[in-house]
């Protein structure tokens, strides 16, 4: 049987990283076999270009763009898609949806790029579940702990971010929840393991 496929998404300091620890324990306590993963990163090369990424500013949206979808095909090519084929449930942090939101929405770049690298790329790379942990972006930044150049940005890039996940919620409400990050933790995995697991 094949893995299921969750990512989990959000601005800075939503908490993707603590609730994929937690949501990943939780389906382990079931008996489903889980692995975390990354983005930009995951796997080797896919890793390498993370450095690069977010130590590097100045990049136009388009390059900056490619870049996150040649680390994807890497990280999706050699690390997701055999994991999922093997029936192991991915936890991810970060996906599609980042890129859309911080070098679309949060950075102007053309969303008909985004399609097109991402139809070229990773056709079929398509999360079963996505968790968008919401979040007021300087309540976000304001508990973030991994530094890196997107912290740095003004609050009008971190709203312009915030938007482009909601309207990717409004426009895929099947696959993306969206879930109010600033309740207590324990409420916000079981609604993330609510969705995981039954839909709801």
């Amino acid at each position: 049987m094949k893995g299921r496929f969750v990512t989990l998404e959000g601005g800075e300091g939503a908490g993707k990283t603590t609730q994929g620890g937690r949501l990943a324990a939780a389906l382990c306590a079931r008996g489903l076999p889980v692995m975390r993963t990354r983005e930009p990163g995951g796997s080797f090369r896919a890793e390498a270009l993370r450095s690069f990424i977010l130590s590097q500013g100045g990049w136009d949206p388009l390059a900056e763009m490619a870049l996150h979808f040649a680390a994807r095909r890497e990280h999706w090519s050699r690390l997701i898609r055999p994991a999922l084929e093997a029936g192991i449930t991915v936890i991810c942090d970060r996906f599609h949806d980042s890129t859309f939101a911080y070098q679309v929405a949060g950075q102007g770049g053309d969303a008909g790029a985004f399609e097109a690298l991402r139809h070229a790329l990773v056709p079929d790379a398509v999360p079963d579940a996505t968790i968008l942990l919401d979040i007021p972006p300087q309540a976000g930044l304001s508990r973030a702990r991994d530094a890196n150049r997107y912290e740095a940005m003004g609050p009008e890039f971190h709203a312009r971010v915030r938007e482009g996940f909601l309207r990717r919620a409004s426009a895929e409400p099947d696959r993306i929840a969206v879930l109010d990050a600033t309740r207590p933790q324990a409420e916000v995995t079981e609604a993330a393991l609510r969705r995981v697991l039954h839909g709801a």
